[in-house]
């Protein structure tokens, strides 16, 4: 597969490199520390056209391939993981969500709005008891004939302060199991709908992570996604393309913490020279290098599966297996690296293995994507 990159692919790579270097590093370190939400950060990347990237001109996006997108999340990620975790729900969950199974006027109704920045999204299936298990929903849409009674609790939502729409994953029928599940589009200020405590988090601390609580939220008629009981559904295949989406975050992380590392080793001096000419050291750059390189390989294959029609459970959830690995045994190698200074926010390689751990956990843990894997080579 060739994965030569197009010139209107470079200069979307090299458009998103300067934004991250020239924007996003500025004032990283204080988001970090003080869970600060980069809403300027987000608005100028909305005015980039990052935050509706796959989405079609007409609706206000960017029209661009998954690739693309790919190219942006990392290297966004290799400088601000906070950031790029919300142009990925932004893009692979709801715009996606949204465009592909959306009616027209659902689309006219949100996805500009989306597609530009003037809105954010949520992606709301996570539950205290329901995590990676969708079909284990506690949250509930009664029907009431023009409308849905929603009720319950949803957690670990990325966006949940700050976004505009929210997708509600919820049962409706529990009878009917998945096939009873629904997917509501929630506007934020129906009544009824609470967003909880913000999370203090070991990593992505500038995200929005809250809990959000329904409490007899009228959800009209017209605002599920699909046909009734599509909601399942609907959420696996947005979670499928989510993958991608975290693998390049994931993958981006990684390449950042190599480029700091291998950056770090030319300079710093140990026994008479760089310690880049230590072979402890050397070793350490080469297997870096060597892992960043295959995990891209990966993200890259799944996007151009995507792009090309083809099933990408399997390659999506490879990459996303895989990156997130490579990403966590990287960042902990470029602390070793910087010894003591490793430790020390300055030099930001701490906070890329805190943020690296993440990516092994949402859209599914490890174990879910070996799951996926396991399946899908043993039909």
């Amino acid at each position: 597969m060739d994965f030569k990159l197009t010139e209107e692919q470079e200069l979307i790579k090299q458009a998103a490199r300067d934004f991250a270097q020239n924007e996003l590093l500025q004032g990283v370190i204080e988001r970090d520390e003080q869970q600060k939400f980069p809403k300027e950060e987000v608005r100028k990347m909305g005015e980039l056209g990052f935050l509706g990237m796959m989405v079609d001109p007409k609706y206000g996006g960017s029209g661009l391939d998954t690739l693309s997108y790919v190219l942006v999340m990392e290297e966004l990620s290799k400088v601000d993981a906070s950031s790029s975790v919300i142009v990925s729900v932004n893009n692979s969950l709801v715009c996606w969500g949204l465009e592909t199974y959306g009616t027209e006027e659902q689309k006219e109704k949100y996805l500009h709005k989306l597609a530009t920045g003037e809105i954010i999204g949520a992606f709301c299936l996570s539950e205290p008891e329901a995590g990676s298990d969708a079909t284990s929903q506690k949250t509930t849409a009664i029907d009431k004939g023009d409308h849905y009674l929603l009720n319950g609790t949803k957690n670990w939502i990325t966006n949940g302060g700050t976004a505009g729409v929210y997708l509600v994953i919820a049962q409706t029928d529990k009878d009917k199991k998945h096939r009873g599940i629904n997917a509501l589009i929630v506007e934020k200020g129906m009544e009824g709908f609470e967003i909880g405590p913000k999370e203090n988090k070991l990593g992505i601390r500038g995200s929005d992570t809250h809990s959000l609580l329904f409490n007899d939220v009228k959800v009209p008629k017209e605002n599920r996604i699909g046909e009734d009981g599509f909601g399942f559904k609907f959420a696996m295949k947005t979670l499928a393309g989510g993958r991608i989406g975290i693998a390049a975050q994931a993958l981006g992380i990684a390449a950042g913490a190599y480029e700091l590392a291998l950056k770090y080793s030319q300079e710093r001096k140990a026994f008479g020279t760089e310690i880049s000419n230590h072979q402890a050291i050397a070793f350490k750059l080469a297997d870096m290098h060597t892992q960043i390189q295959a995990a891209r390989l990966l993200v890259y294959q799944a996007a151009k599966e995507k792009d090309n029609g083809a099933n990408y459970d399997l390659s999506g959830a490879m990459a996303k297996l895989y990156a997130s690995q490579v990403a966590m045994e990287t960042t902990v190698e470029a602390v070793q690296i910087h010894g003591g200074n490793g430790f020390v926010k300055d030099y930001h390689v701490e906070r890329l293995m805190r943020d690296a751990k993440i990516t092994q956990i949402y859209e599914g843990t490890s174990e879910i994507q070996k799951i996926v894997i396991s399946r899908s080579i043993l039909k």
